[in-house]
């Protein structure tokens, strides 16, 4: 866990002031998630992403998500070698561990389907055969807010697969002074924390961490509620339930504990939950989801 430490000091030197959001990346990654930042460009969603790279030693590849982009600019493609007379597949950017797309919601739903075989069965379909992704295999997905021009909205059926919604936000005063003199200190660069084995270990620790009955009992019974309160238009789907649970068994491991808490659930749902989430009256699904936890009882 030492190394996990000598991790969050390097990030935190480059996203300043904002170690929750470091966390919650961090936190994603180890669960085996996706991530969604969504936040007005300039806030260092992207700098965030090369440092994860960087950091944990692995693989890393952008993709910038634009209103033309083709599926095939993402997978790859099938190509004529005219020496071999032989066709051969061409891998894209999707073939790596770590996938940056910027600005997703830039491009029309069409392209942004594309990630989703990638990222709930960490393989892809190429004129008939299963062709195996990375392990791990990450994706971190920037988006615009809606209201910007030129964005179209995510399907229900993508958001799903996002692990964790974050924003970073602005910095505070202090933090963007350092910013501008350059006092921060540059985690993409230097030697990485991790090699890509020792990831491999520490996101396999996450499995071992236990979880009580009676805590998949509290789990199970909030997410019953977000289908049968009527306050949603669709409750969280099973996939959304088993996430959360990682999530939470990797924020259990981060924190130096061997068995998931209550508490560890509560502090991930507004990230894990409320992306997936509609008001059936228009209510701020944040806040909604809060009455919803603080009306369940943790028996």
């Amino acid at each position: 866990m030492q190394k996990l430490d000598s991790l969050f000091d390097r990030l935190n030197t480059v996203i300043l002031g904002n170690p929750l959001a470091t966390k919650l990346a961090v936190v994603c990654l180890l669960a085996r998630g996706h991530l969604l930042i969504e936040d007005i460009p300039g806030v260092g969603k992207t700098t965030l992403s090369h440092a994860l790279a960087n950091l944990f030693g692995l693989p890393f590849k952008r993709v910038q998500f634009t209103s033309d982009l083709l599926p095939t600019d993402i997978i790859g493609m099938t190509i004529f070698d005219m020496e071999t007379k032989k066709f051969h597949f061409k891998k894209g950017p999707l073939f790596t561990s770590i996938l940056l797309a910027d600005e997703i919601n830039r491009a029309t739903p069409k392209s942004q389907s594309a990630l989703l075989q990638a990222m709930e069965e960490k393989e892809v379909s190429v004129e008939g055969r299963q062709i195996a992704l990375s392990d791990p295999f990450f994706v971190i997905a920037t988006q615009n807010p809606l209201e910007q021009s030129g964005t179209f909205p995510l399907p229900e059926s993508q958001l799903d697969r996002f692990l964790m919604r974050i924003s970073l936000g602005y910095p505070s005063a202090e933090h963007e002074r350092q910013l501008l003199l350059q006092k921060n200190q540059r985690a993409t660069q230097g030697d990485p924390v991790y090699s890509p084995d020792e990831v491999a270990k520490l996101i396999a620790q996450v499995d071992n961490i236990h979880v009580s009955e009676a805590l998949v009992d509290y789990l199970q019974t909030l997410l019953a509620k977000t289908r049968e309160s009527g306050a949603f238009v669709t409750g969280l789907s099973p996939r959304a339930g088993l996430q959360w649970l990682q999530a939470a068994k990797a924020h259990a491991m981060i924190e130096r504990r061997d068995s998931v808490l209550p508490d560890d659930i509560k502090i991930l749902a507004p990230y894990t939950a409320v992306h997936r989430l509609h008001c059936a009256d228009g209510e701020d699904s944040t806040v909604a989801l809060n009455k919803l936890i603080e009306s369940t009882e943790i028996l």
